[in-house]
């Protein structure tokens, strides 16, 4: 079994976890998980991510609006502020001062939904902003929009972590050369993922993270089954023999990278 496993990415507050949740955030210790970032998408699932970083001495939380959040019929993005995420970003500043709270997240752009393109630009610059003010890490969500993502990086400087990354290894090297962090988890595994592949390939192993974005993505070969970070070992292996090493040594760097990439050292 592999050991120090650390979940820079996950989403426990996911109703695919009601029925288990205990149960199964319980049991992670044991099959080798020994730090999980939880990720809110909107102010309506901040509070669940800090209530599960409090009752779990491995779970921190990162809080933050998700770009989908400007178009899901049920976030209180919609619902509550009828879109005027400004204000609900600025409800939110007070749970930034939480103790276990390590980075805004997630945020970024997403142009693979019918999202609008100025809103969800105005909304990542204003938390990418919002980071540097609080001198916060970012993970930042980026679905086909490599050139606008990469921009406000640029621009900002943020430090933190390009999440999911489906960008080529030439970005991938830009990137870390920036200071940011890189996170691969199950769709590396993915027969398709032959891009991906060549930047975990590349990705200086300083800046190599491991995620899972549980409940969804679980890797070959699980695919299709709900994800959870136990399963994260799968991605270790998979890095350890693209890269020719130990899957427990992929565990151990990775695991230091999270620590380091949160100031959690």
């Amino acid at each position: 079994m592999l050991t120090e496993i650390f979940d820079t990415h996950a989403h426990y507050a996911s109703r695919q976890f009601d029925s288990d949740r205990k149960e199964l955030l319980d049991s992670l210790p044991q099959k080798g998980v020994v730090g999980i970032c939880q990720c809110a998408t909107h102010s309506g699932d901040a509070p669940a991510c800090l209530e599960l970083a409090e009752a779990y001495p491995y779970i921190w939380a990162a809080v933050g609006i998700h770009p989908e959040s400007l178009v899901e019929e049920d976030a209180p993005t919609v619902t509550r502020y009828h879109g005027d995420w400004k204000a609900e970003l600025r409800d939110m500043e007070p749970l930034f001062a939480h103790p276990k709270v390590v980075a805004v997240g997630e945020i970024g752009l997403d142009h693979h939904w019918d999202i609008p393109a100025q809103s969800q630009y105005d909304l990542f610059e204003a938390q990418l902003r919002l980071a540097r003010e609080l001198d916060k890490p970012v993970i930042i969500h980026d679905r086909q929009a490599h050139g606008e993502v990469y921009e406000l990086i640029r621009k900002y400087k943020p430090k933190g972590i390009l999440h999911c990354f489906s960008g080529s290894a030439e970005d991938a090297a830009w990137l870390t050369q920036q200071g940011m962090y890189i996170g691969f988890g199950g769709a590396l595994t993915f027969q398709g993922a032959k891009r991906a592949v060549k930047a975990a390939a590349a990705v200086p192993l300083d800046k190599l993270l491991l995620e899972t974005d549980c409940p969804y993505m679980a890797p070959v070969p699980c695919r299709g089954q709900r994800c959870d970070s136990s399963l994260i070992a799968h991605v270790a292996a998979f890095l350890g023999e693209l890269r020719q090493m130990d899957p427990q040594e992929i565990c151990h760097i990775t695991h230091a990278n999270a620590r380091r990439v949160f100031g959690l050292e």
